[in-house]
């Protein structure tokens, strides 16, 4: 018995003496690099201890992580209505949001920014009221479009144009039976949408949108240069004034690598938690299991 007990136990892996020696090398690179960022004055770490939780600075952080949560907020609303144009059958709508997909993300963001910023430049005013009638209002859009504006508008548009394509990537994986079983319902087009496919699509849709956030809020960063005082934008005021350059670019740096690991935290364990959901029945073994709703004679 003894001997099967010891055939049956799984047989540990030996770690091969190059394994060995990667870990010894990699601890040494590692401690040598520390001890190089320590030991250098010119870091100058008693400033970044300074900065690090300097008004200014906390300020900021404060409007990154606002136009980070505001625009992929947005950006995740606006990017759900073009995923549902794009999956339209009326081939118009589903060529509009492919226009709009396209151009968004075939341009780079800071040029977005600096596009939207400038937009008095082509529509000195803008008039809202009703048409083919003298109702209405005019808008001066220079004095509306104003730096932190133009940044929510910039960084929303072009995120919905991202959300858009990761929604509908999350549609395409509904199984078509559940599509086929939602029809044979009767199920209208809204209907199917709201109870089969976006329930059914959030497990690839969330792991994707984590990634975005993440991404957001290093991206804020560009709008720097429309002179919005978010996190990078207020280092650099601070040390166009002190001159101390590099410290209030590690106090930047350091913040944006906290918030990040603070955002990763959750992306993991949704990320756990969806792939364990999904990995629970087996694709093959997966059944149509929709119920009429009520309302709807089966």
């Amino acid at each position: 018995m003894s001997g099967m007990d010891s055939a049956l136990k799984p047989r540990l892996k030996r770690r091969s003496t190059f394994e060995y020696v990667s870990w010894v090398v990699c601890i040494l690179v590692g401690v040598g690099v520390l001890s190089s960022v320590a030991t250098n004055p010119n870091f100058k770490w008693d400033v970044v201890a300074k900065y690090f939780t300097h008004e200014s600075i906390l300020r900021g952080l404060m409007l990154t992580i606002f136009l980070t949560v505001a625009s992929m907020a947005l950006g995740t609303l606006l990017g759900l209505g073009l995923a549902i144009m794009r999956a339209s059958t009326i081939k118009p709508i589903a060529a509009l949001a492919g226009v709009y997909i396209t151009i968004f993300r075939g341009t780079p963001v800071l040029v977005q920014l600096i596009f939207w910023f400038n937009i008095s430049a082509l529509y000195p005013n803008l008039s809202i009221g009703i048409p083919f009638t003298d109702i209405g209002t005019a808008i001066d859009t220079n004095a509306l479009m104003g730096p932190i504006t133009a940044a929510l508008i910039g960084l929303t548009l072009n995120e919905a144009a991202y959300m858009a394509e990761i929604i509908r990537g999350g549609f395409s994986a509904v199984g078509k039976g559940q599509l086929e079983a939602a029809d044979s319902l009767g199920m209208s087009g809204a209907m199917k949408m709201r109870k089969v496919i976006i329930p059914q699509a959030m497990p690839s849709i969330i792991p994707a949108t984590g990634n975005q956030v993440i991404g957001m809020f290093k991206e804020t960063s560009l709008v720097s240069v429309l002179g919005v005082a978010e996190l990078l934008q207020s280092a650099q005021l601070i040390y166009a004034r002190t001159y101390e350059t590099i410290p209030l670019l590690i106090v930047a740096s350091l913040w944006y690598l906290v918030m990040t690991l603070l955002l990763s935290y959750p992306q993991s364990k949704l990320e756990q938690k969806y792939s364990h959901t999904s990995a629970r029945v087996p694709r093959k073994a997966r059944k149509v299991t929709l119920t009429a709703p009520e309302g709807i004679a089966r």
